[in-house]
Formats: C-alpha cells, structure tokens, sequence
C-alpha cells in the first residue's frame, strides 16, 4: 500500500475581499457571491436564488461548498467551471449578462460568469 500525503488545503483569509454579482436566468433572479484570496483569485463561492424551495437551496449550497473546497485544494478555476459548463436544468434560457446572454442551468451560468472574469486570473 502507497501513502500519499494529503492535501493541502488553501485557507481564505479572516476578512476577505469579495465581488456580488446579480443576475437572472429567465426572469429568475440571483445573487453570486465570490470570495476572493488576497492576490485576486476566486476561492470560494456562494449563490442565493429569489424564490427558490428548500431543495433548490440545499442543492445549491452543496454545489457551492463543493465547488469552493475544490479551488482552496488546487484545482485550478478553468478545470473546475468546465465540470459545470453545459449542464441542463430549469430554470434555463435568457440572461440579463450581455457576456452570458444564455445558459442551460444556474450551475452553467455561474460556470461561464466565473470564466469570463478570472479567465486570465486563473
């Protein structure tokens, strides 16, 4: 048996810049919240839908959880958001983001956001 050393996992600081970002998905509205590291990099994200039930929401949280453990252990912002790109799911269609002006899903949009604005910073 092989023993590999773990992980090591990049820790945000305390108090950390962040950037919102309001959208909406076919007259959805939301909220993308990143949380920056200190040199500008996206390390943790957070999402809150207008009028979402209380599965949507917990399926999102975990997306978001996910997603933010994986860039603080490495894996680089590209190779996360194409994981993402592309899935289908309601709500689905027109965006209020001339940059995204359609996606297939919440976890799309946030994919293709997030590449268009730290695409050079990944």
């Amino acid at each position: 048996m092989t023993t590999t050393s773990p992980l090591r996992r990049e820790v945000l600081s305390q108090t950390r810049r962040s950037l919102t970002h309001k959208f909406a998905i076919n007259g959805h509205e939301g909220y993308l919240t990143i949380g920056l590291f200190d040199d500008g990099r996206p390390g943790e994200i957070f999402i809150k839908m207008s009028k979402e039930g209380s599965t949507l929401s917990g399926l999102i949280q975990g997306f978001c959880r996910a997603f933010s453990l994986c860039l603080q252990h490495g894996l680089a912002l590209n190779e996360a958001c194409e994981r993402f790109r592309g899935m289908r799911f309601e709500p689905m269609g027109g965006t209020t983001n001339p940059n995204v002006p359609e996606c297939s899903s919440i976890l799309d949009y946030v994919a293709r956001y997030l590449q268009f604005e730290f695409s050079e910073k990944a």
